[in-house]
Parts: structure tokens; C-alpha cells; sequence
């Protein structure tokens, strides 16, 4: 069994209620089904419309304009999800 860790950053940590979370996971998950299982361990927050105007990180790879059905996470991977910030 192995894990993803799943770390957010500003809004998406504030809607969360924690910086990081882990994912018990057996082989690799997609980054929909990452974002999914986020969003279920955090029901009755705003992270779902967060999640969905972040930039998304894979081991520090930025996957935003890529499918997120299609982005492949292994386990021992981290996802990092970073709101936008202003003043760039």
C-alpha cells in the first residue's frame, strides 16, 4: 500500500481546514479521482470551487492545462493545488 500526498496552499488550505492530506492507495489514481477523494474528505466545504480554479502541481510538474482524467498520480507522488494569486 502506498500513498499521495495532497498539500494545499492560501484559499484551497483555508477551505480545507488543513494543509496536507494523505491518500492510502494501491496503485496510481487519476488526477480527477486525486481532486475527487480530496473533495470527499472534506465534505460541507468550499473546496470543490477551489479546487476547481487551481493551478495543479504533480511532484512539483505543473499539470493545469492537461486532462486531469488523463494525468496519472503513483503513489509515493505529492499533488500541490494552488489558488491564484494576485499581484503575480
Amino acid at each position: 500500500m502506498g500513498h499521495i500526498r495532497i498539500r494545499y496552499w492560501a484559499a484551497a488550505k483555508a477551505a480545507a481546514g488543513v494543509a496536507q492530506d494523505e491518500l492510502e492507495v494501491e496503485s496510481p489514481l487519476s488526477l480527477a479521482e486525486v481532486v475527487r477523494r480530496a473533495v470527499d474528505l472534506h465534505p460541507g466545504t468550499r473546496l470543490a470551487d477551489v479546487l476547481q480554479v487551481c493551478s495543479a502541481l504533480v511532484d512539483d510538474r505543473p499539470v493545469k492545462r492537461l486532462d486531469p482524467a488523463a494525468v496519472q498520480v503513483e503513489p509515493g507522488q505529492s499533488v500541490e493545488f494552488l489558488p491564484p494569486f494576485a499581484g503575480g
